[in-house]
This record gives C-alpha cells, structure tokens and sequence, in this order.
C-alpha cells in the first residue's frame, strides 16, 4: 500500500482530484478570488521552474546520445524526423477522412458559455529559459552531429557529466514538484468553470476526437511491434503517469522528465533510443494534435460556414500541417497556434473561425498533448527495432529510474 501511495500516478492523480475539489470550493465562496490568487501564484512560479529545465533537459539528453551513436548519428536522426511527419501525416488523414463520414450527422453549438474570470497574480517572478525549445533542440542536434564528426572527446565528455547533472535535476526537482503544478492547472479550470460549462458543449466532438487518439495509437504500437517484432504492451503499460502528467499540464515538454522515465523502465526499448528518440520525438512528434486539429477545423467550418472544405483542400491542409507540426513548440496549444496562418490562408477561416478553433481546441489540448507523448513511445520502439535490424551497437546510458 505504501508503495502505492508513493508512486508518481497516485501523486498525479491526486493532484487532478485535489486541484478540481479547490476549484469548484472557491467558486463558490465569496474569498474565492484571493485564495486562487495565491494557487495560481504558486502554479506559475512551478511553471517557470518546470519550463527552465526543459531546454536543459533536451540538451542534456539529446546530444550526449547523438554521440554515442557515432557514425549512425545523421542517419538515426533521419529516420526519426521521417516517422514522426509520416505520423503527424497519416493521423491527420484518418482524422479527415473520418471528418468527411462523421461530421455532417452531427449537430454542434457554435458558442461555448462565458467563463469565470481568474483573478492577477500576486506576483509574477517569471524564470525565463536560458533559450527557447526549438533552439535547444537544434543546439543538441548540432553540438551532438558536430562532436561526432570531429571525434571531440573532450567535448563528448562533457556532455555525458552534464546527462548526469540534468538526471539529478530531474528527479529531485521536476517529478516532485509536477503534482502541485497539475493541481494549479485543473484548480484554474475548475474556477473558470471550463470543466462544468464549456466541456458539454463540445463533449460528442471532443469524445470522437479522443477515440480517434486511441485508435491512432493502436495503429501505432501496433506497426511498431510489427516492425521490431517486441511486445508493444511492454511499453504502453509504463506509460500510465506520462499520460496522466500530459493531461495535467498540457505540454509535451512538461511532460517530458516524465516521459524519459516511463520508456526507461520497458524492457524492449534500448536505453540509447529512449533517451536520444523521447526528447526529440516530443517536440517534432504532435500526432494527437494533429488529429485533433483536422477534425475540429471541419467542425468549425461546417458551423461557420455551413459546408466542409474540398476533399483537395483537406489533403493539402492535412500535408502541410505535418511540417508545421514538426516545428510546433510542445506547449499547450503549440500546434494550432503554429498553423493559425495554414488555417486561414488554405482553409480561408475569418477571425470568427479561428477564434472558435482556438477554444475547442483548447479544451480537450491535455488529452491530444496525452496521445503525442504515448505515440513517442512507438516511435522509440521502431527505432530500437531499426537498430538491432541493422546492427547498430547499444552504448550503456545513465539509469533513470
């Protein structure tokens, strides 16, 4: 029983139950603003926290593990940057096509009810990164290649000592303090009342859209035990906090110190693609958004505007939102936000349209942030299974569990 209550899904989940109970109790008291005052104060400043690791969390990992793959180096990264568009690409498809099916049958408000407003911060002590998540993740890319050209070993070295330092700080910084920042995310939506109001508005789309996350992700680990011929319920079944961290905090790289160690404790992944596949795969691999994005943008349009796009239109849409969701940030609302130019300039929506996109979207992000950090997971394991096919040598990494 101890061990249970100790786990980190325990600790999620308590965070989620605790942080609604707060919620609701100070919408309806009269102090109610002055106490979410202080919760939001407190989430923000654990926001800032959790976010100037991540970038450090990327390097820290990604171009350590670039090195140590040597010479495969540029063609591990290449398959990675393949799977996740090819991803990103094929969900948006079957989101559309089942757009095309479901859609039209179905009757859907177009205005969500007013929210309760949240109150100012008592202060705002913002703890900006040393440099944003993309440009982590082209340094480590670089530094990583560039290293493993130039055979620096004293570089190389230094890389792995900082691994070692970023694990530290993961595990006695990051994982302790992610339960009291989800419980600040699910207070908020509480007290705006977006879990007791808006949610029913769009509750059949945003049902549809989450069946369609885990049909996608069938699709996925089954291709990928398939292909490395391993048992992919070996790594699905370590996943359990990720998802619950992801819903909770709405961002792939918040989630991502969790992520790391849900694929370090499966058996069928290789040590050395976890830690090089998950970071990356975690900012260029958004396919639950994806998914997500492509059907709600023809729901909004069949609202708005009384018809669907073009077959043409879609597809085109559908291809060119894969690039923009290699380069979307993984943070809540990265991809739509990333393609609000797509969405006018191919789709033709009007501020009306995507300021409705942006709201639904934004109501069930947690749970599309959720099926991008597990579908990472059969991304990894193709790549584990690509390297044993093709005998690329597994180098020992540092423990993270």
């Amino acid at each position: 029983m101890k061990s249970i209550v100790k786990s980190l899904p325990f600790r999620l989940l308590v965070g989620v139950v605790v942080g609604i109970a707060l919620g609701l109790w100070a919408g309806g008291v009269s102090f109610g603003p002055q106490v979410m005052q202080v919760v939001l104060t407190i989430k923000e400043l654990l926001g800032s926290i959790i976010n100037f690791c991540v970038p450090l969390i990327i390097i820290g990992f990604i171009a350590p593990s670039i090195t140590r793959l040597k010479q495969n180096a540029s063609r591990m990264l290449l398959l990675a940057l393949i799977l996740a568009y090819g991803s990103s690409v094929l969900a948006a498809l079957l989101s559309m096509s089942a757009g095309f099916a479901i859609i039209p049958a179905l009757s859907i408000q177009s205005a969500a009810e007013g929210l309760n407003e949240l109150p100012e911060l008592l202060f705002n002590l913002e703890i900006a990164p040393i440099m944003s998540v993309m440009s982590a993740l082209v340094f480590s890319v670089l530094v990583g290649l560039a290293a493993t050209w130039a055979k620096a070993e004293v570089i190389t070295k230094v890389l792995e000592e900082f691994q070692r330092v970023v694990l530290d700080m993961v595990v006695r910084v990051v994982i302790p303090i992610l339960p009291f920042f989800i419980a600040g995310t699910f207070c908020g939506l509480a007290y705006e009342g977006s879990i007791t109001r808006q949610l029913p508005v769009f509750l059949i789309v945003i049902l549809i859209v989450m069946v369609g996350h885990y049909i996608w992700m069938a699709v996925l680990y089954g291709a990928a035990g398939l292909y490395s011929g391993s048992n992919p319920l070996e790594v699905v079944r370590h996943y359990g906090p990720a998802y619950i961290t992801a819903v909770g905090t709405m961002s792939s790289a918040a989630t991502l110190a969790v992520a790391l160690r849900c694929a370090h404790k499966s058996k069928v992944l290789r040590h050395d693609m976890v830690d090089f596949g998950i970071p990356l795969f975690a900012n260029i691999h958004l396919c639950g958004s994806v998914l997500t994005e492509v059907f709600f943008v023809m729901t909004v349009s069949k609202v708005l505007y009384g018809e669907l796009p073009s077959l043409g239109t879609m597809v085109l849409f559908c291809f060119l939102l894969g690039v923009f969701a290699v380069g979307a940030p993984g943070v809540p609302g990265g991809t739509v936000m990333a393609s609000l130019g797509l969405i006018t300039s191919v789709l033709g929506f009007d501020n009306t349209g995507t300021g409705l996109m942006m709201t639904i979207f934004a109501l069930q992000d947690s749970f599309g942030t959720a099926c991008n950090i597990t579908g990472d997971g059969a991304l990894t394991l193709m790549l584990t299974g690509y390297a044993r096919k093709h005998g690329i040598e597994e180098v020992e990494t540092p423990d993270l569990l």
